[in-house]
């Protein structure tokens, strides 16, 4: 038996992304799906790069974090509603707030090891349009009516239906192990490691000023899609300083002493979209396309949050990215001295705070505030869980384009359920 033929690997092009402007949740979104959502940033990133002409995807990768049943092959189904080509294979993947970024990385392995030439990775979350699931107990009486053998059986089961048998279980946003929500873990986290409540008001007002100057230089005309009326991010407060911050009451850890976390350093509730595109650089060479960046390198890790975090140690919910990138530059033979920019999800301004603070304490160089989230991040532009990542890779890939020379950026994403996704593009 011959042994099959094994490709090198290869480099895998970051050459463009596109989505649309995030949303707080029950506003111009409220009655888009996450299909819809995500069909429209697939559509503008189709006419930006003529992914129409039939065969010029390999395949779409994405997916939610807040799902209906109606999401079901949610990433195929796209692409059945999108100007793709309808021969087009497609899966759905689901980390969390990770997912974003893991759809990256699943089609980029796919594309370095030569099994597709190009794909389209990203993900759409809606929270305004939140799934509610059938009471429980509803929910075993309908069963037990269904499985009747008759119908006198069937209307003996549905005569114990209650009233309070009809409330929904809403959607809790908090860890099933734990109950505590992601932003009291975050205030456990930011007690942990001492962040105070002026340098999260620092940066949550850094990222709506640096987010607000990126519109208006234009960055993002090629990033961006107008959808439903929005053509900037709604979440968007360019008047954003310090001093308004710091009027707005604690949301977070009141529980505790002198609680720190508010509505205005944490990111709200959000709904939008984006996705990437991702080629080998032959496939862009043969259609004119020049790369932004290329993704080089990818870790995650996880922590025991349940453990660790409530009982007050490292292991915070979101503290994942601590972990993962010290493992993935010292596999690069890389330092934090060694990036040019430095893009960090801001799920909450004390996450990334206790973030940058972690990787100290494991030996890496302090990050440069001036190469962080140099264009706003996710206090500003907001955070639908899933789109994130793609945004985030984007957004990334376009400022590195513009630097003359090479030039390496690093990416950190922190998700639920203790986890962490973080990626190296780097420019040649």
């Amino acid at each position: 038996m011959s042994p099959v033929n094994r490709p090198e690997v290869r480099r895998v092009a970051v050459v463009g992304g596109t989505r649309v402007p995030f949303a707080r949740s029950d506003g111009p979104y409220a009655t888009a799906s996450n299909q819809e959502m995500l069909t429209a940033a697939v559509d503008g990133l189709a006419a930006r790069y003529g992914l129409d002409v039939p065969g010029s995807v390999g395949e779409l990768v994405a997916g939610a974090v807040l799902k209906h049943s109606r999401d079901f092959n949610l990433a195929r189904e796209t692409v059945l509603g999108s100007t793709l080509d309808a021969r087009t294979p497609a899966y759905d993947v689901q980390q969390a707030c990770g997912t974003g970024l893991q759809a990256v990385v699943a089609a980029a392995n796919k594309i370095a090891l030569g099994q597709t030439e190009s794909a389209v990775a990203g993900g759409a979350d809606t929270a305004s349009d939140a799934p509610l699931g059938v009471n429980d107990r509803l929910r075993r009486i309908l069963l037990e009516a269904r499985r009747a053998g008759s119908a006198g059986a069937r209307l003996k089961a549905l005569a114990r239906v209650r009233p309070s048998h009809l409330v929904p279980d809403i959607p809790r946003n908090a860890e099933p192990r734990t109950g505590l929500s992601m932003g009291e873990h975050a205030a456990v986290t930011a007690r942990a490691w001492g962040i105070g409540r002026t340098a999260q008001d620092e940066l949550a007002a850094a990222s709506h000023q640096r987010l607000a100057a990126a519109y208006d230089r234009g960055f993002f005309r090629d990033l961006v899609v107008p959808f439903r009326g929005l053509t900037r991010d709604q979440n968007l407060r360019p008047d954003s300083t310090v001093e308004k911050l710091a009027r707005l009451k604690p949301v977070f850890g009141l529980d505790g002493p002198e609680p720190t976390m508010t509505a205005g350093n944490s990111t709200p509730l959000t709904d939008g979209a984006a996705v990437v595109l991702l080629a080998s650089e032959e496939w862009a060479e043969a259609r004119g396309l020049e790369p932004l960046a290329y993704l080089t390198a990818y870790e995650t890790a996880a922590v025991d949050f349940v453990r660790g975090d409530v009982a007050g140690g490292e292991d915070g919910l979101l503290m994942a990215p601590a972990h993962a990138v010290p493992r993935m530059l010292e596999r690069a033979g890389l330092g934090i001295e060694d990036f040019d920019l430095v893009e960090v999800h801001e799920a909450f301004a004390s996450q990334v705070l206790a973030t940058l603070a972690a990787w100290e304490k494991r030996g890496l160089a302090p990050v440069d505030r001036d190469r962080l989230n140099v264009a706003g991040s996710s206090l500003a532009t907001g955070h639908p869980f899933a789109a994130t990542g793609a945004r985030i890779v984007a957004t990334l890939a376009e400022l590195l384009a513009e630097r003359e020379g090479p030039a390496r950026g690093l990416v950190s994403v922190c998700a639920a359920g203790g986890q962490g996704v973080t990626a190296i593009l780097e420019r040649a």
